[in-house]
């Protein structure tokens, strides 16, 4: 196979990535768009012993920091979530478990979620995770695990009892911060 084909075949899992980073389908689609072009534009960079589908998803990563800083956007309330645009599956109760853990994975702090999608949705090793958020395995492993449990707790106790757990005191919510120049 060519580089091209082999980027190419990579597509689906690159959006499925960019779709939970973003939760909008046309950023996603763009991201996606704009990380394809940059890989074939910068195919020599690639090393081929190494993983194609991690080089791919450092990309996206990248892409995705770089539009957010762009968009100097840091939080989004929770009327402007992007679950709230999302539409559930047919099935009532399918759709109600799809729509809790959207919710839930939402809730997560970015690195947290990065981590969980790369190790548990695009199944990258520990190591391959490492590389492509350019942290050290430890970190890697420490917010998985903090991910998974924050996940537990919002999926069994709701989102009142997330990161402020005991605490009795409801935190405002987040408004969209711009930096101001």
């Amino acid at each position: 196979m060519s580089f091209e084909a082999d980027v190419i075949a990579w597509l689906p899992q690159l959006r499925r990535y960019a779709r939970a980073l973003t939760g909008d389908r046309a950023w996603a689609d763009d991201l996606v768009q704009d990380t394809a072009e940059r890989a074939l534009a910068r195919w020599s960079a690639f090393r081929p012993d190494s993983n194609l589908r991690a080089w791919l998803l450092t990309i996206l990563r990248h892409l995705y920091i770089d539009q957010l800083r762009g968009r100097r956007e840091i939080a989004v309330d929770d009327e402007s979530a992007p679950w709230r645009n999302l539409e559930a599956p047919q099935a009532e109760v399918d759709g109600l478990m799809l729509r809790d853990l959207q919710r839930a994975l939402y809730c997560l702090p970015v690195e947290q979620r990065e981590v969980l999608l790369l190790v548990c949705v695009e199944e990258l090793s520990y190591q391959e995770a490492s590389k492509a958020l350019g942290v050290p395995i430890g970190t890697v492993m420490s917010r998985l695990s903090r991910a998974r449990e924050h996940m537990r707790v919002l999926l069994t106790e709701g989102p009142a009892h997330g990161p402020t757990q005991g605490s009795t005191r409801k935190s405002p919510p987040l408004k969209v911060v711009r930096n101001q120049k």
